[in-house]
């Protein structure tokens, strides 16, 4: 092991090709930005490797030092030394790849993928380092004799438990073995979520007839005209962005356009140059091979044993509960759907890109409300305020735009956050809109995390990267129209704030337990509890003001928002518990995944995630499509054996909001400052500090269920045995 980490540390130092001086990341402690804030207009995308190959280095002689350290083990010389290692790569690492995300390109695609293997094996050459391990272990072996508090001794559990589910405890063979399959798993992911990027990006369909394009909004159109001009054409171009698939879903007339936009988005990375379905084979088989490794029957034993749900067979009781609580309502709304389409004249059965189209008229006729009617009264500035303004009477923090801290992109607006007392306490990046160098979605990311050293606490850098609607631009530069949202993008962005929460009022000792590095089934609890705000006319009243005129969203249509809250709720759900059983179909393979003699390695892939979620499906199956090839969450995401997470997170999010409304019934408000302080000191502050159910039982005050989620929805219970 010594001499392999020699190896290592003689390739990286022979590989710096860039002078030191000239590369911000080499002078990183003598930033003069705000806060320690990247220098982005100084940094490009040659100061990357040689940063991270000196990065490295340092990280791996931190290592060295730490596992040599003639001294007996204790906490302070081996759990903390090992928590503070590798301070370099991570300001490395956090500028790149949250760049890799929000603001890639062909150059940094590249680095990605020479970066992976070096990666890979740098984590690896620590995980497996003996010596490092068995300071370590005698450390944790001592842990009842040590006077530790509560995130000394997760710190500790945690530090041995990473190590142990990485291969320390195996032999000399499998540790090799684990290293190769995780180089091995770590190219495959990558190139699964480039796939995916590109293939979004390389299509395109030019519409030349306006006419093709009835029932789409005036800014709509407006958009994708600009999306031609951008490419020197004459028309209409639609792409795979959200913000041009969801508004043709949901508005144009023209049936076949929808449906050749639903073949495009869901047939992406099926066959052809950005092919996913043999990646999607080779990540399940080795993730299934790094679990046999520890003796686990599927990579669902070996992923889930730090969760609140803890093992598969929760998982799939949570799943089956609300599977057979939802189905019939589902059945029903699709039911109710068909009969509609057919009294609008439309007789066949309705398709998967037929739904959106006739669910927006069937809301708009039964509540007489739509996007295009909602959009005014949510301007983008007026939603900031509104949004920032909600945190601000709930646990009382500022936010000041400074125009002094750089940013990664002109459109990227920097805040500096501040507490109650006006201390300063987080910076913010928002990023609104699409780019062709954005991968879809939406997510919260920190580009520095919080953590304290020598009394010092260091402030966390959180970023929220979205992909709403853009303003209207004029040919001269102006603007015609400011960025009007939708109600599901203002839900959005009240999701993504709140994990942005999360993240910026974390108060924690150590950067691992801080923040967001909690479980992934509770990490969506902040931000799905903050979306239910938005059904809330107290806060609606705070800043859904119509852009032209002024005037306070009426009565009249907040009514209507808060009864139609529920529309389709059902199917949201049952759509949402698909992609919970095909994640977990994946991952609770036992065998390796073979394609069958009598079928391509595509159709073997599309009838695995068909069978997977049919329990769940109210529409008809489309031959051909499939959507697990751009199922990006868990094929290169952090969501592997982990999707469930976000309907169980669904269930606390709502048990959680039933403390506050229970609090407004008291007191009249639904911004309960009491309240809101439990919730900040118990769940926002702790970070994965301990564990996650006994954070939630000390604000809740006891075991959270799934009636307030069924009451939320006007669904039924159904016991399931």
């Amino acid at each position: 092991m010594k001499l392999k980490q020699l190896t290592i540390m003689a390739m990286l130092a022979s590989t710096m090709t860039v002078s030191a001086a000239g590369n911000p990341f080499m002078n990183y402690k003598k930033w003069k930005t705000p806060h320690g804030t990247y220098p982005f207009n100084e940094i490009c995308n040659a100061h990357y490797m040689p940063a991270f190959e000196e990065a490295m280095k340092q990280g791996l002689a931190e290592i060295d030092e730490i596992a040599n350290n003639p001294a007996e083990p204790t906490f302070a010389n081996t759990i903390e030394a090992y928590e503070r290692s590798g301070e370099m790569l991570g300001i490395v690492a956090g500028c790149f790849y949250n760049l890799a995300s929000a603001e890639t390109n062909d150059s940094i695609q590249a680095l990605q993928v020479e970066l992976s293997p070096k990666m890979s094996e740098y984590s690896a050459t620590i995980r497996l380092n003996e010596k490092l391990f068995q300071r370590i272990k005698a450390v944790y072996d001592q842990r009842d004799k040590l006077k530790l508090n509560k995130e000394q001794t997760k710190l500790l559990e945690d530090t041995y438990e990473s190590f142990a589910n990485n291969g320390a405890n195996l032999s000399p063979e499998d540790k090799q073995k684990y290293r190769e399959l995780s180089a091995k798993l770590s190219m495959l992911t990558m190139t699964f979520g480039q796939n995916v990027l590109k293939a979004t990006n390389a299509w395109s369909m030019l519409i030349t007839r306006e006419e093709d394009l009835a029932g789409l909004s005036d800014d709509t159109k407006a958009m994708l005209k600009k999306n031609a001009e951008a490419k020197g054409l004459e028309g209409w171009l639609l792409n795979l962005k959200p913000t041009t698939v969801t508004p043709v879903l949901k508005d144009c007339d023209n049936r076949d356009i929808r449906r050749e936009l639903y073949m495009a988005y869901n047939t992406r990375c099926i066959g052809g140059e950005f092919d996913n379905t043999q990646n999607i084979i080779d990540i399940a088989n080795t993730r299934l091979a790094l679990a046999k490794l520890f003796e686990k029957n599927c990579f669902a034993d070996k992923s889930l044993y730090k969760t609140m749900a803890d093992n598969k067979d929760n998982v799939y009781r949570l799943l089956d509960q609300l599977r057979d609580s939802y189905m019939p309502a589902a059945r029903a709304e699709v039911k109710e759907l068909q009969e509609y389409a057919k009294q609008q004249g439309f007789y066949a059965t309705l398709q998967p890109w037929d739904f959106s189209y006739y669910s927006k008229k069937l809301k708009n006729d039964k509540y007489a409300i739509s996007d295009d009617i909602v959009r005014p009264y949510f301007e983008l500035e007026a939603v900031k305020k509104g949004v920032f303004g909600l945190a601000n009477r709930l646990y009382g923090i500022t936010f000041k735009e400074n125009k002094n801290i750089q940013v990664y992109n002109p459109e990227v607006t920097a805040y500096e956050v501040y507490d109650e007392k006006g201390k300063f306490l987080a910076v913010y990046y928002a990023d609104f809109h699409p780019r062709d160098g954005k991968r879809g979605g939406a997510w919260m990311n920190d580009f520095q995390p919080q953590f304290i050293r020598n009394k010092n606490d260091h402030r966390p850098h959180i970023v929220n990267v979205m992909n709403f609607t853009r303003p209207v631009i004029g040919d001269n530069g102006e603007v015609i129209k400011p960025a009007l949202f939708t109600y599901d993008e203002v839900r959005t962005f009240l999701h993504e704030f709140g994990h942005g929460l999360h993240g910026m009022l974390t108060r924690c000792q150590y950067s691992s337990l801080s923040g967001t590095s909690v479980p992934r089934d509770f990490v969506e609890l902040p931000s799905q509890f903050n979306e239910n705000f938005i059904d809330e006319k107290e806060f609606l009243d705070t800043f859904a003001k119509h852009y032209e005129t002024g005037e306070a969203m009426p009565q009249e249509l907040i009514d209507k928002i808060k009864r139609s809250s529920n529309f389709h709720a059902a199917y949201s759900c049952v759509r949402q518990l698909s992609f919970g059983y095909l994640d977990m179909a994946w991952h609770t393979l036992t065998e390796p995944f073979s394609v069958p003699a009598d079928l391509t390695t595509q159709e073997a892939v599309i009838r695995f995630g068909d069978d997977a979620m049919a329990q769940v499906q109210v529409l008809p199956t489309v031959p051909e499509t499939q959507m697990e090839t751009a199922f990006t969450h868990i094929f290169s995401g952090g969501y592997a054996a982990g999707y469930y997470s976000y309907k169980w997170s669904e269930l606390l999010d709502a048990d959680a909001f039933s403390v506050f409304k229970d609090a407004k019934a008291k007191n009249g408000s639904i911004f309960d400052k009491k309240t809101a302080k439990r919730f900040r000191e118990n769940i926002l502050e702790k970070g994965g500090t301990e564990k996650a159910m006994d954070l939630y039982k000390r604000f809740r005050g006891g075991e959270p269920t799934v009636n307030a989620l069924l009451e939320r929805d006007g669904i039924k219970a159904i016991e399931v045995k």
